[in-house]
């Protein structure tokens, strides 16, 4: 994990690209989080700066939105439905298997810092629920036993 000032020329470069722009605090934390893979706390403070906001008003749209992380994700990032398709074909057993197999709640990583857990609202998977992603890659009809195989199979791709 780096430290803050070696990851502020990057925050400070994304905030100047975007300074000009009406409405730029999202696009600003998208960049960030986009490069970076999560938006430093330490960056809040330059961000409110920057834009003559207060940390509490950039603090409060980072928390709102489910999307943005403020800690470091793990190697790969796995997101699970929780959509009502989802949950209507045992997604609530697949997301506490998940939880359980991981050793971590949503919003958290592993200690080795290999996977990350994010809850979402909707895959656009529905007809082969439940779903999950891996990195992006969509699965569907994962049971507790096909999501032991996929962790399986990204432990294996080290």
């Amino acid at each position: 994990m780096q430290d803050y000032q070696s990851q502020k020329p990057i925050v400070l470069d994304i905030l100047n690209a975007h300074l000009a722009m009406p409405g730029n605090l999202l696009p600003i934390l998208h960049g960030i989080q986009d490069t970076l893979g999560y938006i430093p706390a330490a960056s809040i403070d330059d961000i409110a700066k920057a834009l003559y906001l207060s940390k509490a008003e950039v603090h409060g749209v980072v928390s709102f939105y489910h999307y943005f992380r403020t800690t470091p994700p793990g190697k790969h990032t796995i997101r699970i439905c929780r959509a009502e398709s989802c949950q209507a074909m045992n997604g609530k057993t697949l997301e506490s298997h998940a939880k359980n197999s991981l050793g971590i709640d949503f919003h958290e990583t592993t200690s080795d810092e290999h996977f990350s857990l994010e809850p979402v609202y909707c895959l656009g998977n529905c007809a082969c629920s439940p779903s999950i992603t891996i990195d992006d890659e969509v699965y569907g009809r994962v049971t507790p036993e096909k999501f032991d195989q996929l962790l399986a199979a990204c432990k294996g791709a080290k």
